[in-house]
């Protein structure tokens, strides 16, 4: 075989180099030597040669020394001169058949480098080309047909010889070893993988590192450390395995193309079947998003997006959420997406991989497996991490591996919130094998923290309150789903509504209430809207839509049973309002399990939840419009079968269905099952209590929904599925003193405002019309505020439309306890002034709470003259991402508080650029640690207040930071 290094090729294969033996059969004869068959060796094409002649033919020789060699070697009597060769003629080294033609070593070099000339058969140098042609075709005799004996040309084999043994005397322009490993390794994308691959596998014979080697380098070693045939297996291994894990992947894509392009809505898995690209809209991303946790319900978190229209950060398509953004230097490889229950997470997944598989985006993906916690939670035994990734997609079964070649593999993990794996990273062992079994926790923490696959990318969805069960530092951008924008509000009615007249309706009337299209942020809630408002515009046009979020889930309800009864009882009764007492029966099972799972925190429930409240899963399933039911499929791992109800405030309001149905028919009490109770108040105080009691506030639209169905003209709505009972209007008018009463007592803000939302379900807006009147007429600051006043000052400015400029604390007229009660509205004006309102520690809790709000749009914040003391600033600290400018002085700091003060401008995230802290005594050692803060080359400050009670080594401290820090400019 040839080197492209010494431009020498082996002896052309002829008559001579076989031989008969006495029986007649052919023997093989060294190519080159012409020795026996002793020690041979074949090579493709036919040819044998001995081992001592391979050994010399393959090793490489200096390609300069061999050029300046030939250089003298003249053509002499009796030898073959070079046919290009103008004046001092070369000796010819290699002859060619379909130029008929000789050349000399510098004049064949064309024939190895022009692509044309690569295909011209070369052999040794003969002075009589015709010999070398066939007489008929006149084309090179490169065939042997070793039936008849003869040398043929390519022709001649095909129509003369069919059927004959052949084989190629030469192949022409065949590579080298060396140079087939080089192309091969040219074609790898990755070189780097290849060279993990080499050290992983064999670090025996690569002990460093091999980053600065190139293709050429990296063949010698290989060479050098495996052997020519031990490179090549190498070598072709590699892409062999590279090469059918990518078929895999291809397979693998396509399925989740066809998995992922429809959308189920309604009643029944096969149900109506809507292609997501129809009728997507794209979601409002964005970037960021405090890690805190905030104790509201989420549909509060809905209230303040619906504010962040004047102040919209730089958004993030669906497609983009791996892309780094300006600024952004280190690759991410973990991206954390937040957003509350149907914003629309679940959609963005099922889009992103849909726009994979259909070639749209993100194309350097070979794997994606998407792998829902809720599925998750249904392992229990030891899998390793390929065993488990096998048994979601069965395809991967006869690959070892996807820790190979140029994988690029994506994870993406659905619903944190929902997982039952106690996610225990600091007590888990560490593991590294993707072969090694393992519980899912351990190899759920392993992936995430890098150990597994450190290669491979993660994307994890959650709702917010879940989202600090991942460390921060295993977390490489964090993004948050804030649902739709008002535009895409209406695009989304318009693509899925088809009737530009019918949707254009639909859209004004949700206009006209401004509590329901704001819930109209949430997807879930666009579609529930839509389905509700098609069914009522369509069969009337003068039907009363509903106005508030009770009736609007009441009337959905009764529709998507009425579905469900068309759908499989075959009935043709077209009025919603009538139900079946199988139907009340079912949805008040349905209730029950909403109450208790509701009770417990929980979104999804498994079938032995539902058999505990005596529900068949069979016929739950009729019922999917309202708990729908994820089947087992092809791609999933579904052992058992999960359920969940469509949207949390589906979940909240079956529950308070059931709560009061359960007094009305049985005068139970569902809080305390111990007594009855005659009386509707008794019910809504231990409601109202409950959720007061609540952390979290996740009872909060519980009862709001209680309250609202326990009014006339909704429980008509629901005749049949609710008991008639009389007499209930004194127990609401008790229920309105309650709230009152406790509106007055509550010490928690948020949880006063959410009482107020419980009055106006209740129809009572007595006390906030009084403060709109006043607010109208300009007196309310001539007005001594009693503390539940301000709490509906309060409700009424964070439900006002757009965002308040600036809040000034001082203006209103009321007591320390007033004030406190106002603090929330920090979270819905750019600009609060709180100096001198006697906050003090116990203030700040309430101020953090506020601050901690998603969205908040809060820029600069004054609490001058207000002794909050090193603990209260502490407690603050944590929620100031957004603030650009802080006033504290004086506030009674010490240098108690400076560590604190200097992690928050030395945080990347820190937006803070203007800093007072006039008149406190942090001392020598405070501003000492100050600066550190000051020095650090995410620190944004540019303007620092001068503390004026420092000693004199402080001052000079301080210079000497707003030196190094030429930026800062220090305030005196």
């Amino acid at each position: 075989m040839k080197s492209d290094n010494s431009m020498f090729l082996p002896p052309t294969f002829n008559q001579e180099t076989q031989t008969a033996d006495k029986g007649g059969l052919t023997i093989d004869l060294c190519a080159k030597c012409k020795r026996g068959p002793k020690d041979q060796v074949s090579i493709p094409g036919g040819h044998s040669y001995c081992k001592q002649c391979v050994s010399v033919l393959v090793s490489p020789k200096p390609l300069q020394h061999q050029h300046s060699e030939s250089s003298h070697h003249y053509a002499g009597p009796g030898d073959v001169a070079c046919d290009l060769c103008t004046e001092k003629k070369l000796k010819a080294v290699r002859s060619c058949l379909n130029c008929t033609a000789s050349y000399c070593e510098s004049h064949v070099r064309q024939h190895y480098i022009v692509a044309a000339l690569r295909k011209h058969t070369l052999v040794e140098v003969t002075g009589n080309l015709e010999q070398k042609l066939c007489q008929l075709h006149h084309k090179a005799l490169e065939v042997f047909c070793k039936t008849d004996q003869i040398l043929v040309c390519n022709v001649c084999a095909v129509e003369d010889h069919r059927g004959h043994r052949k084989c190629y005397i030469e192949i022409p322009m065949l590579l080298d070893t060396s140079s087939l490993l080089g192309q091969s390794l040219k074609n790898i994308s990755d070189l780097n993988l290849f060279k993990n691959h080499l050290i992983h596998c064999y670090p025996e014979c690569f002990e460093t590192q091999l980053d600065n080697e190139d293709v050429r380098d990296l063949v010698e070693k290989m060479l050098e450390s495996f052997g020519t045939e031990g490179a090549l297996k190498i070598t072709l291994n590699f892409l062999d395995i590279r090469n059918k894990t990518l078929w895999k992947a291809r397979e693998i894509k396509t399925k989740l193309g066809q998995k992922f392009q429809q959308i189920f809505q309604g009643i029944g898995h096969h149900g109506k079947q809507t292609l997501l690209n129809d009728i997507y809209t794209e979601l409002y991303i964005t970037e960021g998003g405090s890690g805190e946790v905030n104790n509201e319900h989420e549909v509060r978190h809905i209230e303040a997006v619906s504010k962040e229209q004047t102040t919209q950060k730089t958004a993030i398509k669906c497609n983009n959420i791996f892309k780094r953004l300006p600024g952004q230097r280190k690759p991410i490889r973990t991206v954390l997406t937040k957003g509350i229950a149907g914003i629309g997470k679940t959609v963005s997944v099922q889009k992103f991989i849909l726009d994979w598989a259909e070639g749209k985006a993100n194309q350097d993906i070979n794997f994606i497996f998407p792998l829902p916690f809720r599925d998750l939670n249904l392992k229990k035994g030891q899998y390793s991490l390929m065993q488990l990734l096998q048994y979601y997609c069965p395809d991967l079964k006869d690959i070892d591996s996807i820790q190979c070649g140029e994988i690029k593999t994506l994870f993406i993990f659905d619903g944190l919130d929902e997982c039952r794996h106690p996610l225990n990273f600091q007590n888990n062992e560490d593991l590294y094998d993707i072969r090694e079994p393992t519980s899912v926790d351990v190899l759920l923490t392993n992936l995430i923290k890098g150990n597994l696959l450190p290669s491979s990318h993660l994307w994890i969805t959650t709702r917010p309150a879940a989202a600090n069960q991942i460390p921060f530092e295993c977390v490489h951008q964090v993004t948050e789903v804030k649902g739709f924008s008002d535009p895409q509000k209406e695009e989304y009615f318009r693509k899925t509504i088809g009737d530009e007249d019918l949707a254009s309706r639909i859209i004004a009337q949700m206009k006209t209430s401004k509590s329901l299209y704001i819930m109209c942020h949430m997807p879930v809630f666009c579609w529930i809207s839509a389905t509700v408002l098609e069914t009522m515009l369509k069969e009337t046009k003068n039907v009363e839509v509903p106005k508030s979020l009770t009736q609007m889930n009441t009337h959905f309800l009764l529709i998507q049973t009425s579905v469900k009864n068309k759908k499989y009882n075959k009935a043709t009764e077209k009025n919603p309002k009538k139900l079946s007492q199988s139907d009340k029966g079912m949805i008040l099972k349905l209730g029950n399990l909403a109450f208790q799972q509701l009770q417990k925190g929980n979104l999804i429930f498994y079938e032995e939840d539902l058999t505990e409240c005596g529900i068949d899963v069979t016929e739950a399933s009729e019922y999917s419009a309202l708990c729908t039911e994820m089947f087992k499929d092809k791609c999933g791992l579904y052992e058992d079968k999960v359920f969940s109800f469509v949207h949390l405030s589906i979940q909240e309001f079956l529950a308070a269905v059931y709560a009061l149905e359960s007094w009305l028919g049985k005068s139970e009490n569902v809080f305390d099952e111990s007594f009855k109770c005659d009386k509707l108040s008794d019910l809504h105080m231990s409601a109202v209590d409950k959720a007061l009691q609540s952390k979290n506030g996740h009872l909060d639209l519980f009862l709001r929904f209680l309250l609202g169905l326990s009014l006339e003209s909704n429980q008509n709505l629901l005749k049949g599925l609710l008991t008639r009972r009389g007499g209930q209007t004194p127990s609401i008018e008790e229920t309105f003193k309650y709230l009152s009463d406790k509106i007055k007592m509550e010490s928690s803000p948020e949880r006063i405002i959410n009482l107020f939302h419980c009055l106006n379900e209740l129809g009572d807006n007595s006390v906030v019309e009084e403060i709109q009147t006043s607010l109208r007429s300009g007196t309310l600051s001539e007005t001594k505020l009693q503390p539940h006043q301000c709490s509906a000052l309060a409700f009424v400015l964070l439900m006002s439309e757009g965002v308040l400029d600036e809040f000034d604390l001082k203006t209103y007229n009321t007591s320390v306890e007033g004030r406190l009660r106002l603090l929330p509205v920090v979270k819905t004006c750019k600009k609060a002034s709180l100096a001198g309102c006697d906050l003090t520690y116990p203030s700040c809790w309430t101020l953090a709470s506020a601050l901690r709000t998603p969205n908040c749009p809060l820029t600069e914040l004054d609490l001058s003259y207000n002794e909050l003391g090193d603990r209260g600033v502490k407690l603050l600290f944590s929620p100031l991402h957004n603030i650009q400018t802080l006033i504290l002085g004086p506030c009674g700091l010490t240098e108690g508080c400076c560590s604190h003060l200097a992690s928050v401008l030395s945080a990347p995230n820190s937006q803070l650029k203007q800093l007072e802290l006039r008149y406190n005594n942090l001392q020598d050692s405070g501003v000492t640690l100050l600066c550190a803060g000051l020095k650090d080359p995410n620190c944004k400050l540019q303007t620092l207040g001068y503390v004026c009670l420092c000693a004199l080594h402080a001052h000079v401290c301080l210079c000497s930071c707003t030196i190094v820090c030429a930026k800062i400019v220090l305030a005196i």
